[in-house]
């Protein structure tokens, strides 16, 4: 019963720009660049500045990028395997590589593991950020229609601000500087405001989605790897790197995570097919509900 309370608030906030949407037919391209550009930053610099640098981000840093290229490597073998063409690689990594370990997965990892366990939650939720700002917006910009070739994408990539704010909020912790409170205020306001105008874009996604249009196969390998394979994938990386036992059920749990909703920004922002990844994201989200007591069992039989 806990468990589904922690989603109640999640699918409530889909519905309020799933309704949203089908009342009051908002922008949506401009509403997601609105998040990415304006919004997005300010959270990225809170995450990175509140946050104490420790040994163990070089551990869960590691853990983090593997697992995404893993998923990124297994899109493009099964891409070429059936022939499918650059966006539609592109939109399968957005669906596959990223999970949603902030607003879902660390109310989980706090319901499941204590405070103690949310401590590394943050610190892995920082780092998956850090990788969509990167290798996330990189793969938006290649798959989008009028990529224009490597050259533009790097401009597009460089262009986001999401990185910058997070390098920012990095190097003012490391060198000890100091802001008001007044700007650390306006900071929280912004960033914190961020996630739930993300989940809003993603309800008004799916109610312009045409279900009879949506490429059932492309989202069940998205499903698969996604739900299946990533935690697979990190109880192998588990077995590799020299972190304690708690650290590693985390580091499972999180991967068993349904689809960032910040791809579906992504996808929308560059036109990557985003009905793909936000269908992937709002299915994925679903069958949680299934697959993720399934891995809570095996990880946590107390729960």
């Amino acid at each position: 019963m806990q468990f589904l309370l922690i989603l109640l608030p999640v699918f409530g906030i889909f519905a309020i720009g799933f309704i949203g949407q089908k009342t009051l037919k908002f922008d949506i391209p401009n509403l997601s660049k609105l998040t990415l550009y304006l919004m997005s930053p300010f959270l990225a610099f809170n995450t990175f500045y509140t946050n104490p640098l420790t040994i163990d981000y070089l551990y869960l840093a590691i853990y983090i990028f593997a697992l995404c290229l893993s998923l990124i490597l297994l899109v493009s073998l099964i891409s070429f395997l059936l022939g499918y063409n650059l966006q539609d690689r592109c939109a399968l990594i957005l669906a596959s590589a990223f999970m949603n370990n902030g607003n879902y997965g660390t109310p989980v990892v706090l319901l499941v593991f204590g405070a103690v366990g949310l401590d590394i939650a943050v610190v892995l939720m920082v780092l998956q950020q850090l990788a969509m700002s990167t290798i996330g917006i990189y793969f938006a910009a290649k798959g989008s229609k009028d990529s224009g070739g490597m050259k533009t994408v790097v401009k597009r990539v460089v262009r986001m601000p999401i990185a910058y704010g997070a390098l920012l909020g990095l190097s003012f912790q490391l060198l000890h500087i100091s802001l008001p409170s007044a700007l650390m205020t306006c900071i929280k306001l912004v960033g914190d405001a961020a996630i739930p105008t993300i989940m809003i874009v993603l309800g008004m996604q799916l109610a312009v989605i045409s279900f009879r249009r949506i490429e059932l196969a492309k989202v069940g390998i998205a499903l698969v790897l996604k739900l299946l394979i990533a935690p697979l994938i990190a109880v192998g990386l588990t077995l590799i790197l020299p972190v304690d036992e708690m650290t590693k059920q985390i580091m499972i749990l999180l991967a068993a995570m349904p689809t960032a909703a910040n791809t579906t920004l992504m996808a929308v922002q560059f036109d990557t097919k985003p009905d793909l990844v936000s269908s992937a994201t709002f299915i994925s989200t679903v069958l949680s509900i299934i697959t993720l007591p399934i891995v809570l069992y095996f990880l946590h039989p107390i729960f």
